[in-house]
């Protein structure tokens, strides 16, 4: 089953939000799904000891010598393994890329978070050397967008992303008060209550647009040619 890896080397891009997300709204959506912190600080190891009636698998305490042996293990036995990496360049990042089916790298709309993209890409195609046989798929990931308003600085950088052809998915992670909200409250998006969160619906259909591009990402594409 497909491993999804969420890695930038920057801190704050967004990653821990990113796969939060995409694992209770897959769960929510009736699959199996286990989730993967290797994020030193466990910010999904904590919002799992709330009261979520979410039901998936999160895994912490891992260390460059299990993360291999516990993403295989898991692959096997879950529809989705959703892996959220820590924010620096370590063996442990490329360990856990080298599994990836996908490696969805977010960043914000910043300069410096763009460059730092570039190296989490770079880190994608020196374990493609590697490996020597195989490729690893990635899609880069803007996070927290104004879901109203696409900023110059935002157009710029989806310009250079595209000139310098690494592929971006069409959905963007928006700043949403509801995403914060669900750490805090230790909660699922969809199980926050829309009168104290602002937004709750849009929120709940970013994600779901989100795990549907993924999963669309994810699905074998027909060989050219075929007919469909």
């Amino acid at each position: 089953m497909p491993v999804v890896v969420v890695a930038n080397p920057k801190g704050g891009a967004g990653k821990s939000t990113t796969a939060l997300i995409l694992a209770q709204t897959f769960a929510g959506m009736g699959a199996s799904v286990t989730l993967i912190d290797a994020d030193p600080n466990r910010p999904i190891v904590e919002w799992r000891s709330g009261q979520s009636a979410i039901m998936f698998d999160v895994i912490g305490d891992i260390t460059e010598s299990t993360v291999i042996r516990t993403i295989r293990d898991h692959r096997a036995q879950r529809q989705f393994v959703i892996v959220d990496l820590e924010g620096t360049a370590s063996r442990l990042v490329s360990r856990a890329i080298t599994q990836a089916d996908l490696v969805l790298i977010p960043l914000q709309a910043s300069g410096v978070d763009a460059r730092q993209a570039g190296r989490a890409v770079q880190l994608i195609h020196e374990e493609e050397e590697a490996l020597g046989d195989r490729t690893i798929p990635f899609r880069v990931l803007l996070t927290r967008t104004n879901p109203a308003i696409t900023t110059r600085i935002e157009k710029e950088i989806v310009s250079a992303l595209a000139g310098a052809g690494l592929p971006l998915l069409k959905t963007h992670l928006n700043e949403r008060q509801a995403f914060k909200a669900m750490f805090v409250r230790k909660l699922a998006v969809s199980e926050l209550d829309p009168t104290q969160v602002n937004g709750l619906p849009e929120a709940i259909r970013n994600a779901e647009r989100l795990a549907d591009e993924v999963v669309d990402v994810l699905s074998p594409q027909p060989a050219e040619g075929a007919v469909p």
